[in-house]
């Protein structure tokens, strides 16, 4: 029972909206349901039964006979035509061999099943996680199908978001069968709805944002172009290189950083790309932390930062934004040892209390405001100066307001929306000049 509702309800009700979307998908095609032995295929018996009822041409394939009490309910149940061997001509094919909790290697019949759906032409259903992948970790343990959909049953499961499986789901929707969902649980971001500045607004009160240049001049130019465009009110470029390239609008300054970070203006401070890795690299690193001002640390700033650098800070005004390769050096040097890309995250934000943008194409964020996934980005973002160009946005997001989570989640929305506006491609320069419009469709 869950909140009063039977198992044998939930999954009448998970089989049935599964079979609507289905329907839909099919068109009146046949299809084949591939069912397990556990409640996944107990999900497929129920599928399969609606469509028999709805007249749409199907049949079930079962290589092994119900485990559990409530899929055995659901053959008995099913009204479809149903076999134990082999994979029938069919134009669609429904995957319900496993699904959530999956934890050991597909092996056998079901290794088998799934190496011939691989094989076929027709269009490829999972039902709640694809038979092969695990559910929490998004590690592989059986032959990979790519899927045209896959269909989740009552939440999102951590998998659906974690590359590399997240890109072989095709689309994907979400059946509510009226579970409650913990409001600390792992969700899918939304997408925002961006203020426009007060009325009475001036350049100072929308945000000042300090970007700390270093030893390579072009990434933090193109971190402070994007920054301009994020809704900032005013942007500084703190660097020593003359920076002739640079816009009108932005001001570069030299001179003691010191002595230019204590201007009690500054609502954020960017430090990272293009800093450099040298004893002068980490020097400004200690000097940005020391200040105790909202800092975002991307690039090259993470491969300086270590645990001496934050002892005694308070770092939940502090917030980094690491590629697959940045949070593996992260974990190394705070000492944390976990299998996937959310546990990494997730890790990172408890040990240290940083909020943590685990940035890519299967982009996850830790923080204050819980654990967010995202929909995959657009694949022509994996340009070089890109990152560069979301840790522009996200510092500038954080100097309009100040909440990192918000800031962050804001940020990875604007970059994929850039990308959709900018086409298949582009520079990151350009990217950054098209922020602009992004932020003009979440107003």
């Amino acid at each position: 029972m869950t909140s009063g509702v039977s198992e044998w309800e939930l999954m009448q009700r998970a089989g049935e909206g599964a079979a609507r979307w289905v329907a839909r998908m099919a068109g009146g095609r046949s299809v084949s349901v591939l069912c397990g032995p556990g409640n996944n295929g107990g999900d497929g018996y129920v599928i399969a039964d609606y469509l028999h009822r709805s007249g749409i041409p199907v049949s079930v394939v079962a290589p092994n006979p119900p485990g559990t009490e409530t899929s055995k309910k659901a053959r008995e149940n099913c009204s479809a035509a149903i076999s134990s061997e082999g994979i029938p001509a069919a134009e669609v094919y429904v995957d319900c061999l496993f699904g959530y909790g999956l934890s050991r290697q597909v092996e056998g019949a079901f290794a088998a099943m799934l190496e011939q759906l691989r094989e076929t032409s027709g269009y490829k259903i999972a039902i709640d996680i694809p038979s092969s992948i695990a559910s929490d970790s998004g590690a592989r343990l059986g032959p990979s199908v790519d899927y045209d959909l896959t269909i989740a049953l009552g939440a999102w499961k951590q998998a659906h978001f974690i590359m590399p499986p997240m890109a072989t789901m095709g689309e994907k929707r979400l059946v509510d069968i009226g579970l409650e969902i913990a409001s600390d649980a792992p969700c899918l971001s939304a997408a925002p709805e961006i203020s426009p500045p007060a009325a009475d607004a001036h350049k100072y009160r929308r945000g000042l944002l300090a970007v700390v240049a270093g030893k390579m001049p072009g990434a933090p130019l193109l971190a402070a172009e994007a920054a301009l465009r994020s809704g900032a009110g005013y942007v500084k470029l703190f660097s020593d290189h003359s920076h002739p390239d640079a816009p009108a609008e932005l001001v570069v300054e030299g001179g003691s950083l010191a002595e230019r970070l204590v201007d009690e203006r500054i609502s954020a401070i960017l430090i990272g790309p293009g800093l450099g890795r040298d004893a002068t690299a980490r020097e400004k690193l200690a000097i940005a932390i020391e200040t105790t001002k909202p800092l975002l640390l991307d690039a090259d700033a993470l491969h300086l930062l270590e645990p001496a650098s934050i002892d005694g800070v308070d770092t939940t005004q502090i917030a980094v934004t690491p590629h697959e390769g940045e949070l593996d050096q992260l974990c190394t040097v705070f000492s944390i040892t976990a299998e996937s890309k959310i546990d990494r995250a997730r890790a990172l934000h408890n040990e240290t209390g940083m909020t943590v943008l685990a940035k890519g194409p299967d982009s996850i964020l830790v923080g204050s405001g819980g654990i967010r996934f995202f929909d995959r980005g657009p694949s022509w973002l994996s340009v070089a100066g890109t990152g560069d160009v979301l840790a522009g946005i996200a510092a500038s997001r954080l100097a309009v307001h100040g909440d990192f989570h918000c800031a962050l989640e804001e940020a990875v929305w604007l970059h994929h929306e850039a990308a959709y506006i900018a086409g298949p491609a582009f520079t990151a320069g350009e990217l950054a000049r098209i922020v602009k419009q992004a932020l003009r469709n979440f107003l």
